[in-house]
């Protein structure tokens, strides 16, 4: 029996869109992947704040414009709500069955997370151990936002898709990384996804979420920090951010511009690694052995340096179409490597079936 057929990854950035569509293909009994289409759409400045829809009409045109252009016929998405407005706990519970756990949690959540839970979605995941443990499971507990979740469902029907599951962008990234790379048994690693106005960080041991927090930070930070030191516009700082050489202002020396890039870095950085000390510092025993960056400022050099530096670990940039097919004459190779960083989410997403278990 095939197995059911993939979904369209929909993620909706603080500053754009993205969506990605796989398809499963198996060579020689090997499942793999092939792309299908990626596309990324701007959004108005401010049309999302901290999680937040503000401009709902401009969002669900942008969805529409790039559903237009890449010719999407599929119309299930799977689409990720922002960490902030979700809780995820590890706990441990008697061993039981999901029947059981899912009946069980509706009554049992209260005293793990402090919402109410006639607020949110629950949804619960039985982690695997090695070890027996007298009868007790550990299980991710995760409980989302029903506004949050509503708002964002809401725009993805609007313009005129079917929104199958809801994840979370930290639990995306993991898939996405999953898909692409292979760790050794034992091995910790980092996975962060610097967005616009937020951190994920997710600490994987043996390929299960150990430690997961998200940071108020993101790229908008050096943005903002351009724009104040060299009283430019937005537009300017966004360009010289990202290296841009072209300019209407002669008035401007490059070194400033990396002077506050990597002043910026050092401030995120440290915000990072104070969140990968509290873990270490919980978990005497763990090692961790690598870092995997991605999100729309993992190629700043000044991010990329100062976490490698404050880390003293090797940093990679998460490249989420390492493992997938990618056919020369249907996309441009420097395009889909320049915005590979930004497409993180929206693989992991686009790597969900339509039987897969969502928030509810």
């Amino acid at each position: 029996m095939a197995n059911p057929k993939l979904t369209l990854g929909l993620d909706i950035g603080s500053t754009s869109i993205k969506l990605v569509q796989l398809k499963e293909v198996v060579q020689r009994g090997v499942v793999g992947y092939q792309l299908q289409a990626f596309g990324i759409k701007p959004l108005p400045p401010e049309a999302i704040i901290d999680g937040a829809l503000m401009n709902s009409t401009a969002i669900v045109q942008a969805i529409q414009e790039l559903v237009a252009e890449l010719n999407i016929k599929n119309k299930n998405v799977t689409l990720a709500i922002p960490g902030h407005s979700v809780i995820i706990k590890k706990i441990s519970l008697p061993v039981m069955s999901q029947e059981e756990l899912d009946e069980s949690i509706q009554t049992e959540a209260g005293q793990y997370i402090n919402i109410d839970i006639k607020d949110v979605y629950l949804d619960t995941y039985p982690l695997p151990s090695e070890d027996d443990q007298m009868g007790q499971m550990d299980v991710m507990l995760v409980a989302a936002k029903k506004d949050m979740v509503n708002d964002y469902a809401a725009v993805v029907s609007e313009a005129g898709l079917n929104p199958v599951i809801v994840d979370i962008d930290t639990f995306a990234i993991q898939n996405c990384f999953e898909a692409n790379y292979e760790v050794a048994s034992g091995e910790t690693v980092v996975l962060l996804n610097v967005g616009a106005s937020i951190i994920n960080i997710n600490i994987l041991t043996n390929g299960v979420p150990a430690f997961t927090r998200d940071i108020t930070v993101g790229g908008n930070h050096f943005t903002e920090e351009i724009q104040k030191q060299l009283n430019v516009s937005y537009e300017e700082a966004e360009m010289f951010k990202s290296g841009g050489a072209d300019s209407d202002s002669d008035a401007i020396v490059p070194q400033e511009v990396e002077s506050i890039l990597e002043a910026t870095a050092e401030q995120i950085a440290g915000e990072i690694q104070r969140s990968i000390d509290f873990y270490t510092s919980t978990i005497a025993s763990d090692h961790i052995g690598r870092i995997f960056v991605s999100g729309g400022s993992a190629k700043v050099p000044a991010l990329f340096k100062a976490i490698e530096q404050r880390a003293g670990l090797s940093v990679e940039i998460l490249n989420p179409f390492r493992c997938i097919e990618i056919h020369n004459r249907r996309f441009d190779p420097a395009y889909i490597m320049d915005l590979a960083p930004v497409a993180a989410v929206a693989v992991g997403l686009g790597l969900r079936r339509l039987n897969d278990k969502e928030l509810g």
